[in-house]
C-alpha cells in the first residue's frame, strides 16, 4: 500500500511518486489540498533561500550548506482530509481535519507530532485548506499590530484605525477581511493586478490600484488626521516585492507601522531607508508565523489563532469559496499546474487540489 506524494526534483520539475505508508495511530485520507503562491512556488521555481544556503536555527544565522536541497518531498501545508481510522482517543474516525503534511493522497498521523485541526460539521470542508496554516498567518500579523500598540487581542491594533494592505493575493485578502472582522475604521487593498483588486472588491474590500499613479499621493490624500499627520495607522504589507514594501512604508502616516507578512526571495533592494522611513519615524515589524509577538505566546498558541480563522470562515466563508478559490483541480494535474503557476503562464488567486 502507498500514498502519492508531489515531490520536486529541480527547477520546473514536478511529479508525483508512490510513498510506502507507515504504521501509526491514525489514517487521515486527503480530500484537498491548497496550493501556497509563495513559500511553496519557490521550490519550484527554485529561489528559495534554502535551497541554496543553510539556516543555522541556533544562531538564527544562514550559511552552510542548502538546508532543503532538491528533492522536495513535501510540498504544501494546507490539507483537509477525513480520518478513516485511529487507534488513539485523541483523533475521532469520521471526522474532517484539516493539517500540514503536504500534496499527497494521504497520512499516517500521530498527535504527539502532528497539529491537527478538527473542522465544524457546518464548515464547507474546502475552505478548511485554511484553518491549519494559512489563516493563521494572516491572524497572526494583526497580533502583531495589537503588540505594537500595547495590546493583546487581534483587535488592538486594527480596531477603530485606518488599515492599508498591500498585495491582493491570499495573505492579504484574508488579512484585510481579518482586519475588518476586527473593527478597523477603513481598509483599503492596494495591487497592481485589475483580476486580484476585482476580487478584493468582490468580498467587499475598497481597492487602489498600484499601477495607475502614486498610492502613496492618493491615499494620504483621503486619509487626514491631523496638519501634517496624514496616511494608514498600521500597512499589512503581503505581496513579496521589494517594490510593494517601499510602498507599504510611504502609505503610513507619521510614526506608523508595516507589519510585514512577504518573503523576499530575492532580497530587498528598492527599499529606501533613508527617506520616508527615517523623515516620518517608520517601524517595520517582521510577522513570521513562526512566532508570535513576545509576551503573548502564553495566550495565544496556533491552535487559537485557528479558531479565529475558524470564526472568519464562518463568517464570510460563502464569499471566499466564491471568489478567493479560482481553480480546483484534480491532484494528478498538480506537476502541470505548478509547472504552469512557477512559470506565470498561469494566473490563480488560490488553486486547490481535489482528491
Amino acid at each position: 500500500m502507498a500514498d502519492r506524494n508531489v515531490v520536486v526534483t529541480g527547477p520546473g520539475e514536478v511529479s508525483i511518486v508512490a510513498t510506502p505508508v507507515e504504521d501509526g495511530p491514525f489514517r487521515v485520507r486527503t480530500l484537498f489540498s491548497g496550493v501556497s503562491a509563495g513559500t511553496e512556488l519557490s521550490f519550484v521555481k527554485g529561489t528559495h533561500p534554502g535551497l541554496h544556503v543553510g539556516f543555522d536555527g541556533e544562531l538564527g544565522l544562514f550559511g552552510g550548506p542548502a538546508s532543503d536541497a532538491y528533492p522536495v518531498t513535501r510540498l504544501g501545508y494546507m490539507e483537509v482530509g477525513v480520518v478513516e481510522s485511529s487507534a488513539t482517543p485523541a483523533v475521532t474516525v469520521g471526522s474532517t481535519v484539516a493539517m500540514t503534511y503536504g500534496h499527497r493522497t494521504g497520512w499516517t498521523g500521530d498527535p504527539l507530532r502532528d497539529r491537527i485541526v478538527p473542522l465544524p460539521a457546518s464548515l464547507d470542508p474546502i475552505l478548511g485548506i485554511y484553518a491549519a496554516h494559512m489563516g493563521p498567518i494572516c491572524a497572526n500579523g494583526l497580533l502583531h499590530a495589537a503588540a505594537e500598540a500595547g495590546g493583546s487581542t487581534l483587535a488592538d491594533g486594527v480596531s477603530g484605525r485606518r488599515v492599508a494592505v498591500t498585495g491582493a493575493g491570499v495573505v492579504g485578502l484574508l488579512t484585510a477581511l481579518f482586519a475588518r472582522a476586527h473593527g478597523a475604521l477603513s481598509v483599503v487593498v492596494i495591487d497592481p493586478s485589475p483580476d486580484r483588486l476585482a476580487v478584493a472588491a468582490a468580498l467587499g474590500l475598497d481597492t487602489l490600484d498600484s499601477s495607475a499613479g502614486d498610492s502613496a499621493v492618493t491615499l494620504k490624500t483621503a486619509w487626514r488626521h491631523w496638519p501634517g499627520d496624514r496616511g494608514a495607522d498600521v500597512v499589512f504589507q503581503c505581496r513579496g516585492q521589494a517594490s510593494a514594501l517601499q510602498l507599504a512604508l510611504r502609505l503610513l502616516r507619521p510614526q506608523g507601522t508595516v507589519i510585514d507578512l512577504a518573503f523576499y526571495q530575492g532580497g530587498a533592494d528598492e527599499v529606501r531607508l533613508g527617506e520616508e522611513f527615517h523623515h516620518n519615524g517608520l517601524a517595520l515589524r517582521c510577522a513570521q508565523i513562526g512566532r508570535v509577538p513576545r509576551g503573548l505566546a502564553g495566550t495565544w498558541d496556533r491552535d487559537r489563532l485557528s479558531a479565529a480563522t475558524i470564526d472568519l470562515l464562518r463568517a464570510h466563508g460563502d464569499d471566499i469559496r466564491k471568489h478567493m478559490i479560482t481553480a480546483v483541480v484534480p491532484f494528478d494535474q498538480t506537476p502541470q499546474l505548478l509547472a504552469d503557476l512557477g512559470a506565470r503562464r498561469r494566473q490563480e488567486v488560490q488553486s486547490v487540489l481535489a482528491f
